[in-house]
């Protein structure tokens, strides 16, 4: 049984939504960390809904935030624990996608996920095994889980735009070239950003970029 996630709603700036922009938030965090970046995209994207989730569990190494699983290196849990977790939240985000389109009224090719962290872990998780392909996934400072498994589960292939900071402490950034090969070897079209100078954040530039590949691939963007 899914879980129904709490989530924050930003209406299309124009009042005519074309397109659906949901955000998914790192580890520790909630939705209304990253609802906050559709006030500088939403001028450039003024048909775009946008909607931010918070994860469904309350987060073992913060407890003022939430978490999509846990992660057995911050806050000791076990490996059995976090794949555990992170299939439970796989099926919850997978129902929290399917019930947001049915209310806005759009089709999987009007959708955009944009990832934080284990937001972007989530991203690259579920949206490849989903079975019609979203407009485009945008992936901030993750990494691919279980790479090896990616060519064979994959199920739809929508566009990837990777981006990472090259002074990240959290989340190596040697992670995202991972990434990119296993979804180029996979079929996928994948494009790279890296955020010169940054640590585990969204910078500037890398927010630019972003904003770019979502108006090449959002109808009425």
């Amino acid at each position: 049984m899914t879980r129904e996630l709490r989530f924050g709603r930003k209406a299309a700036r124009s009042g005519e939504a074309t397109s659906l922009v949901v955000f998914l938030h790192g580890y520790g965090a909630d939705g209304a960390d990253l609802l906050g970046l559709a006030d500088p995209l939403a001028p450039h994207l003024p048909g775009t809904v946008f909607v931010a989730p918070d994860a469904p569990e309350p987060c073992a190494g913060n407890p003022f935030g939430r978490q999509w699983f846990p992660i057995p290196w911050l806050d000791g849990s076990s490996e059995a624990a976090a794949a555990e977790g992170l299939a439970r939240s796989a099926g919850d985000l997978d129902a929290f996608l399917d019930a947001q389109l049915l209310a806005e009224g759009m089709t999987p090719d009007r959708l955009a996920v944009v990832g934080f962290s284990q937001g972007s872990m989530m991203a690259l998780h579920v949206l490849p095994r989903r079975a019609e392909p979203v407009a485009a996934i945008v992936a901030f400072s993750g990494r691919l889980l279980r790479p090896e498994a990616l060519a064979v589960e994959a199920v739809s292939k929508p566009p990837v735009l990777l981006l990472h900071g090259d002074q990240d402490p959290m989340v190596p950034f040697a992670d995202m070239g991972i990434a990119g090969r296993a979804l180029t070897e996979a079929g996928f079209q994948t494009w790279g950003h890296v955020m010169k100078g940054t640590g585990h954040g969204i910078a500037p530039d890398g927010l630019s970029v972003a904003l770019s590949f979502l108006r090449d691939r959002l109808p009425g963007a």
